[in-house]
């Protein structure tokens, strides 16, 4: 159930070259139920950044009402939001979206998790919830460059993890795709989230498999009104037919919308 509440900052530091994570405290924290869901973030108060940050939910511990957001400061917003200190409050509106399938996965399978950048960390909760339903998780996680890795400790104490760079200065040199090829994975299942690129990518390899992807779309309301984040169907080759990443994903399974 979608909620508004001024969530108190538990914590916030950087983790990696303008990469931020923010932990704030909350009753919102209650209704995080589903991984790949999303919260839209008032940066200031007054009017200036009008629009709020839509922000991936990476972590949530519903017994102590906190929840993690790591996000890159590059823009006005995120940059005024990466000022914000502990005790502070800042204004959520959230969850949104529709999440992950964790239902598709079944134990004893093995989930594959891609992410690119700042698409990686939702796979993070979901990666927790399937490890403890019983499904072996391999990560693969793409950066451009070493300075801005992060979280690969954290999901190597999950399962495998492997790291990808656009620069080789970490990992193996190259994209996610050549992980893949590098150490010949399989899986029973796919999940991924990342720059449309990478997502391309996988789709051209895995439209046939059983796999979900989330997209990262700029958005306005967050909850479907605006019409700012519409995604064409890729059964409709006329164009008419829609979705709006905000309210009928982020997720979706791969193949159902135009990349």
């Amino acid at each position: 159930m979608m909620q508004k509440q001024n969530m108190i900052v538990v914590n916030q530091k950087e983790i990696a070259k303008n990469i931020y994570e923010l932990v704030l405290q909350g009753d919102l924290v209650q209704q995080m139920n589903d991984p790949g869901q999303f919260v839209h973030i008032k940066v200031a108060e007054g009017i200036t950044p009008l629009l709020r940050r839509p922000i991936s939910i990476c972590n949530v511990d519903q017994d102590k009402n906190e929840f993690t957001m790591l996000y890159r400061a590059e823009g006005q917003g995120t940059k005024t939001l990466a000022k914000r200190k502990q005790g502070e409050l800042v204004d959520v509106l959230g969850p949104l979206g529709h999440g992950f399938p964790v239902e598709e996965a079944e134990p004893g399978q093995t989930a594959l998790l891609v992410g690119g950048g700042i698409g990686v960390p939702p796979l993070y909760e979901l990666s927790q919830r399937l490890v403890a339903k019983g499904v072996r998780v391999i990560h693969i996680l793409g950066f451009q460059t070493k300075d801005v890795v992060f979280y690969e400790e954290k999901f190597a104490e999950l399962g495998d993890t492997y790291v990808a760079t656009v620069d080789g200065t970490h990992g193996t040199k190259g994209f996610v795709t050549d992980v893949i090829d590098s150490y010949g994975i399989d899986f029973d299942i796919l999940y991924s989230c990342g720059p449309l690129a990478m997502l391309r990518a996988l789709e051209g390899r895995y439209k046939e498999r059983k796999a979900y992807i989330s997209l990262e779309e700029r958005m306005g309301c967050g909850i479907g009104a605006c019409f700012a984040c519409v995604c064409h169907l890729q059964a409709d080759p006329s164009g008419h037919s829609y979705k709006k990443v905000c309210s009928d994903g982020p997720v979706f399974p791969i193949g159902e919308v135009v990349l």
